[in-house]
């Protein structure tokens, strides 16, 4: 579901080379007159009138998809962003509706951590990502949200090491069974460094 007030002025920020609209998404584009790179998806949650104005003004590619599928819109987007030789994939609307969907994305991250493209889920509040590198650091000025959150995606992550942040953690090991351990850290330093050595690590970084 897109936030227009946070997605519109995120979009006009960021300066991205590509759009790509997605079904509903599409919605967005038309009455914030964003102009799409390509336009995709079954558009089932798609006003029938938006759909033929693309289609009659021959904007931008149109690929249109049986509802009737094995992958979401989004996956389809996706895996477009991905042909195109994309180096980072930003997702929007991907969150405040069904939570199917959204973990849905979640194992799309995981796709584009396989390929080292980094992909982000980004809404008003959250930015999710999987970084790509095993150990990176995060500006204080520079972070999303006053909090960030950690979780593996499979069964641990091995010696993971925070430093900068008000609840350290020096050489752990992270089950899946962690609970709140890695939930609302906050960054104490100028810089916060995160290493870990295997698994797949999940990063959140929200504001209330």
């Amino acid at each position: 579901m897109i936030e227009p007030d946070f997605a519109f002025p995120y979009l006009q920020k960021q300066q991205f080379d590509i759009i790509l609209a997605a079904d509903r998404g599409l919605e967005f584009c038309y009455h914030y007159q964003i102009m799409p790179t390509y336009i995709l998806g079954d558009f089932d949650s798609l006003s029938p009138e938006i759909l033929n104005y693309y289609k009659e003004n021959h904007v931008a590619p149109i690929r249109e998809f049986n509802p009737m599928k094995d992958n979401t819109d989004t996956d389809i987007a996706f895996q477009q962003a991905i042909v195109l030789g994309s180096s980072e994939i930003t997702i929007l609307g991907a969150t405040g509706g069904r939570l199917d969907h959204f973990l849905s994305i979640v194992q799309n991250l995981k796709t584009a951590w396989e390929k080292k493209i980094p992909a982000y889920i980004v809404d008003s509040r959250n930015l999710i990502t999987i970084p790509v590198e095993t150990s990176f650091e995060i500006r204080k000025e520079e972070q999303f949200g006053k909090y960030v959150s950690f979780f593996p995606l499979e069964k641990e992550v091995t010696s993971i090491t925070l430093e900068g942040f008000a609840y350290p953690l020096d050489h752990h090991c992270l089950p899946n069974t962690s609970g709140g351990l890695c939930v609302s850290n906050e960054i104490v330093e100028e810089t916060a460094h995160v290493s870990y050595e295997g698994g797949i690590l999940l990063m959140v970084q929200s504001r209330d």
